[in-house]
């Protein structure tokens, strides 16, 4: 027998593999990745997939997702089971290349799928914001001026939130310039992550 809300975030996920919105500005074409599942206690709210991520379908499957991996001391295993952990970007699909990078999120997907997502996703303990857009997102007028000030003023959005860095190795002379990203955040994110992933699945009230 299926919990109550399995059969609903089952139809959604069917909707948003579906949508075809910003297809004539996709490159690539159409591709949304998103994992989630309705028990997950962390929630990761990063960009948009890049070129590896689209071809594979599998989120964070490049040297970024190595990286946050590592910040977070999981595996990959770990990292995928969706009992444990959703993965939301603010895009769903990749959004094509820019002069210095990749082009932003698409502005249509989180209006469109983001708090229906949330809504399905009642276990959530932690959201982890990883760059500036989800920051902008989730913490709105909150956040700093910059997204350095924002992540060291980590304990001003906790324990819901925890902003991070995006973990791309385009990144290394942020890492080089910020060891105190190193030396105070990752063990602090560490620890939350493993207790939360020691206590297991939420159960339902």
């Amino acid at each position: 027998m299926s919990r109550p809300g399995y059969a609903s975030l089952d139809v959604l996920l069917k909707e948003v593999r579906a949508c075809r919105v910003c297809a004539p500005h996709l490159p690539l074409g159409p591709r949304p990745i998103v994992r989630v599942g309705a028990d997950a206690r962390i929630l990761i709210v990063g960009q948009a997939p890049g070129t590896r991520v689209h071809e594979t379908g599998i989120p964070w499957n490049d040297a970024s997702g190595d990286r946050l991996r590592q910040w977070l001391g999981v595996d990959a295993a770990t990292f995928v089971d969706t009992s444990q952990f959703a993965i939301i970007p603010m895009g769903f699909c990749y959004p094509g290349r820019g002069k210095s990078g990749d082009n932003p999120p698409r502005p249509e997907c989180a209006p469109l799928w983001l708090d229906r997502l949330l809504a399905e996703l009642p276990s959530i303990a932690l959201t982890l914001l990883v760059g500036q857009y989800a920051q902008r997102h989730f913490l709105g007028a909150r956040r700093k001026p910059t997204l350095t000030e924002t992540v060291r003023a980590w304990k001003d959005y906790a324990p819901d939130f925890i902003p991070l860095p995006h973990p791309s190795p385009r990144n290394q002379p942020w890492f080089r310039q910020h060891p105190w990203f190193e030396d105070e955040v990752l063990p602090m994110l560490r620890e939350r992550v493993g207790r939360l992933l020691r206590h297991g699945p939420a159960q339902p009230g």
